[in-house]
């Protein structure tokens, strides 16, 4: 990946939805070559896909919560099922598994407070292989989506 990869890739995170020839002007190509690269951006997977960047609270969720997840068990069926279950709840916006202790880290949005106990007491605990759930709830976004930096 080359300078012009890395500007046009920064050009795209920050606005996903230029044209073509906008992308082109602003790193400096013709239309063309700037057509040739994204699209071998895309194929190489470097540039995953597009969308829209929706302001949570303009669909009723007003809550935030991380969830961190302890695991009883670190068989990988366990593992797998507890991930599997995981990927299939929609209020997850973020999942990742962690070295050492908790196991997981959940991002959670739901519409209050309220909510979101029901999800963790009806759903989140009965997980497969689920030990002890730890949340801490977000009192302020101060850095959301921020764009990977085209500088390694």
């Amino acid at each position: 990946m080359d300078r012009l990869d890395r500007k046009i890739i920064a050009e795209l995170q920050g606005e996903g939805r230029l044209s073509i020839t906008e992308l082109a002007s602003r790193v400096g190509l013709t239309v063309s070559p700037a057509q040739r690269r994204v699209r071998d951006l895309e194929r190489a997977g470097v540039i995953r896909g597009y969308r829209a960047v929706v302001d949570p609270a303009a669909l009723g969720l007003h809550f935030e919560a991380l969830l961190f997840v302890t695991m009883k068990q670190a068989d990988r069926e366990t593992l797998m099922a507890f991930e599997e279950a995981v990927a299939g709840i929609p209020n997850i916006l973020l999942a990742q598994r962690l070295f050492g202790d908790p196991d997981y880290l959940l991002r959670i949005s739901t519409t209050d407070l309220d909510a979101y106990a029901r999800l963790e007491d009806d759903v989140l605990a009965a997980l497969p292989g689920v030990q002890r759930l730890n949340s801490t709830l977000v009192m302020k976004n101060i850095v959301v989506d921020r764009p990977y930096p085209s500088e390694g």
